[in-house]
């Protein structure tokens, strides 16, 4: 059975709803961009909105998640196996992420930001780790999961805080053995 296609005018909207919030998000802080603000900077009305959005919190997780996953390269990693030129691959991917929020976004989006960005990688690790463990144990796959998408979230937000002078390959570079043996130890029990 083949998937109905989406309505190329359905799409377009969307995209026009999504850049209009993201031009938005450069002028103000999110808790003061209201419904009415996007509507008139996309020139569509309320109902239009809502049929895309269930509300302004839906319409930012889905503008973060796709401009996360624009930098996570869309699938290509859960095509691959995680070694350590992935791992440093989306590590830069993650601070890129961080850069081009900061230079569009003001402040106020930090806990949103956080949770899509260890949502998203949690599901990126987790089918890198199935590809890789067969033998696994399900749960203990969902654990490193978590585990390693908080660990690069949080090596990301200290790099952002403390050592942008230092590249994110050379930051993350150092840890690639301990991340490595942590996943090995854990697929050979």
């Amino acid at each position: 059975m083949t998937q109905p296609k989406t309505d190329p005018r359905i799409l377009r909207t969307r995209k026009l709803i999504m850049d209009s919030f993201i031009e938005l998000s450069g002028k103000k802080e999110f808790k003061d961009i209201t419904v009415k603000d996007i509507t008139t900077e996309a020139m569509i009305n309320r109902a239009t909105f809502y049929y895309h959005f269930e509300d302004i919190y839906d319409l930012l997780e889905k503008v973060l998640s796709e401009v996360l996953l624009i930098n996570l390269n869309g699938n290509s990693f859960d095509q691959n196996e995680l070694n350590e030129e992935w791992i440093i691959s989306i590590f830069i991917a993650i601070t890129n992420f961080h850069r081009s929020l900061s230079n569009r976004c003001h402040r106020g989006y930090e806990e949103t930001i956080a949770r899509i960005i260890r949502e998203q990688l949690e599901i990126i690790f987790y089918k890198m780790l199935v590809k890789q463990n067969t033998t696994e144990d399900e749960q203990a796959l969902k654990v490193i999961s978590v585990m390693l998408s908080w660990g690069i979230y949080g090596a990301s937000v200290e790099w952002r805080k403390s050592s942008k002078t230092i590249p994110p390959e050379e930051f993350i570079k150092s840890t690639i053995p301990y991340i490595m043996s942590g996943i090995d130890f854990g697929a050979k029990n």
